[in-house]
């Protein structure tokens, strides 16, 4: 796939209208040009480092970069890490100058024909009681095995940049969302996630359903054995179908037979609310308690009638906009992460995928929108394109004193080719000074505010 000042739309079915075909390609040739509905130009924003590449197919061990989290040393910056998922290949650990420490595989199938393991989303859980001691958990949604998987962080191996994780997820951890081994190979799978910790020395993870709108929250238990499981305590299902003014009625196109999914996924305890990306439709706020959930953000193409294509396996628009959408989204809707300072306050980021940018909203309800920016090409390092998930903290983060946004990277570049000649399949994460998002956008800057362990 061809990368460099032409950047192609993915090889995978777009599911955009015809309208946002157009603007999404007009985003890929020029990047940075592309103005929102609203006027506003995106503020464009460089990395400063990033991750080693990885690539998708045999030879790079089918390593597909997807979600990052950004983990805080209890007393060390040097120890920081951000830990990101990989697919099939699993997760990759790697310190905050961008060095790989260590790989964790995804599991095998363990019968002939069954999927593997495919690690999708990847969040925290701080200071969980196991086995007699505390400790910090990365958490991760097993996409091809539908489990969640809990991996111990060491501290004194992170300090010293050794393998810092552990995985202490229990054998007999159920599925989370199927019924039998056939249906887990049907991959209607956990497929976003997002995680908490009670206050009390426990946590929650809410889990996505592939090619479904169901959200399933479990709770993570620890077991006599030192292991953690967990068990289902709610499922939310988000609309399919939504009124639109005049009594009309719409629905995202998809392909036969699936529902608009949600992937991007982010808790903000402080507040009992879940914030959820579907990824067609717009960002939900689902109280963490129980409650109706609402929509505080839609796509631009909300509302646009759209009929799937087998010949072209495109949806193609099927009627006049409705002028029902947002003007800061271009779906995919996708990660969401959250910058943290005390007392509550803070902002919601969101990755706008159909035109490669972020837009930023205010933490608290009703999520005023304060701006967008993109991560541009830089003199030493390129932009994001089609960015999956991102992180970021208002905590010192190594030597990124002022903070962290951490973002995936679709189209990585330079183009990397295969004895074939053909380009290869090519991702990694991209590493922000948080300096470099809020003084464009206005926002604040306040690290060592917010304590993770608080």
């Amino acid at each position: 796939m061809p990368h460099g000042s032409f950047h192609p739309l993915p090889a995978r079915p777009s599911r955009l209208a015809a309208a946002a075909f157009a603007a999404a390609l007009a985003a890929a040739v020029l990047p940075g040009a592309a103005a929102s509905a609203d006027g506003d130009e995106p503020a464009a924003v460089h990395a400063r480092l990033e991750t080693p590449a990885v690539f998708d197919d045999a030879a790079g061990g089918d390593a597909n970069a997807d979600d990052p989290a950004i983990w805080s040393h209890p007393d060390d910056h040097g120890g920081d890490l951000v830990i990101g998922t990989l697919k099939q290949a699993g997760l990759a650990v790697y310190d905050t100058g961008g060095r790989q420490l260590q790989r964790v595989a995804a599991p095998a199938p363990p019968r002939p024909g069954d999927e593997p393991g495919r690690f999708n989303n990847v969040d925290l859980v701080y200071g969980f009681r196991l086995g007699g001691r505390t400790v910090d958990l990365a958490v991760v949604s097993d996409r091809g095995r539908d489990t969640v998987r809990a991996y111990a962080i060491d501290p004194a191996a992170a300090r010293r940049h050794r393998a810092p994780l552990t995985d202490v997820t229990d054998a007999a951890a159920p599925p989370v969302f199927s019924a039998s081994p056939d249906e887990v190979n049907d991959q209607r799978t956990a497929y976003g996630l997002a995680s908490w910790p009670d206050g009390k020395g426990g946590g929650y993870v809410a889990l996505s359903r592939r090619h479904t709108t169901r959200v399933g929250i479990v709770r993570l238990e620890a077991t006599a054995a030192g292991t953690i499981t967990y068990r289902r305590v709610r499922d939310v299902d988000l609309p399919a179908s939504f009124p639109l003014p005049g009594g009309a009625t719409w629905t995202p196109c998809e392909d036969p037979g699936r529902g608009p999914q949600v992937e991007g996924m982010v808790a903000d305890e402080e507040h009992g609310a879940l914030y959820a990306a579907q990824e067609d439709v717009g960002i939900w706020r689902i109280p963490i308690g129980g409650g109706s959930p609402k929509l505080v953000d839609k796509v631009r193409d909300y509302g646009v009638p759209a009929t799937y294509n087998p010949e072209t396996d495109e949806c193609e628009v099927s009627g006049p906009d409705p002028g029902a959408g947002g003007e800061h989204l271009t779906a995919d809707a996708e990660g969401l992460t959250i910058y943290r300072q005390d007392d509550g306050e803070g902002y919601l980021l969101a990755s706008s995928q159909g035109d490669n940018t972020f837009v930023a909203y205010g933490r608290e309800a009703p999520n005023g929108y304060l701006g967008r920016f993109r991560v541009a090409p830089g003199r030493a390092v390129d932009g994001s394109e089609e960015c999956d998930g991102a992180m970021v903290t208002s905590a010192r983060v190594g030597d990124f004193r002022d903070g962290l946004l951490v973002v995936h990277d679709g189209f990585n570049t330079p183009d990397v080719v295969d004895g074939n000649g053909e380009v290869r399949t090519n991702t990694d994460f991209k590493f922000v000074d948080w300096k470099q998002v809020a003084e464009p956008l206005d926002l604040d800057v306040t690290p060592g505010d917010w304590d993770p362990r608080d």
